[in-house]
């Protein structure tokens, strides 16, 4: 009878710890970034006196997100260089060059995530690897969300959020710059950089 009752208690606790796992597995879904309604923008000064902003609209990935256990979280994320737009045509077309971004030989820029942790109420703290004209650089993205799901009127599940983040450029060997009669250069170094994401549940054709 003890036997038999050992037996019943070893089953049990499997049964339960298999339950969890898979329960947990379940909270882990697979996303992707709808680039319709998700962009990449950044901003620098410009001559030290102002700033001048533009943005990447081709901003495309998947997404791995565990509510529950951020630990588990992923993402993979590209955009496409040739979206930028600072809403001046000339600078746009230098920005493509090989004085900045180089598309013709780097059209795209890629995050991949190395890292999840949670940072209060509602935030997280993304470190993963940035690569801009196939140099990779470690940053650290500063998170408010995801946000509780929605559905779309077409009956999408949704998700969003926001990150922000600097970088130096001269890391990723985009050094272009002008020297200012009154000392200085027309480009700064630092480049803020932020994302608003909306994310799509994957299912199935």
């Amino acid at each position: 009878m003890q036997f038999a009752g050992k037996s019943r208690m070893r089953s049990l606790l499997i049964t339960l710890g298999i339950s969890l796992i898979f329960s947990h597995s379940l909270s882990a879904e697979e996303k992707r970034i709808d680039p319709n309604h998700s962009g990449a923008h950044f901003s620098v000064r410009h001559m030290m006196i102002s700033t001048v902003r533009g943005e990447f609209t081709g901003v495309t990935g998947s997404v791995i997100y565990d509510p529950k256990d951020p630990t588990r979280d992923s993402v993979e994320a590209t955009v496409d260089c040739s979206t930028v737009n600072t809403g001046v045509a000339k600078r746009d077309a230098q920005m493509k060059t090989a004085d900045f971004f180089d598309v013709a030989h780097y059209p795209v820029m890629k995050f991949k995530s190395k890292r999840f942790e949670k940072a209060g109420e509602g935030k997280l703290k993304i470190t993963g690897d940035l690569t801009i004209n196939a140099i990779t650089q470690e940053v650290i993205l500063d998170v408010e969300g995801p946000s509780a799901p929605i559905r779309d009127p077409r009956g999408n599940e949704k998700i969003g959020l926001s990150a922000n983040t600097q970088i130096s450029r001269k890391k990723f060997s985009i050094i272009w710059n002008e020297v200012m009669e009154s000392g200085g250069v027309a480009v700064a170094d630092e480049v803020t950089i932020s994302l608003d994401l909306e994310l799509i549940k994957n299912t199935k054709a």
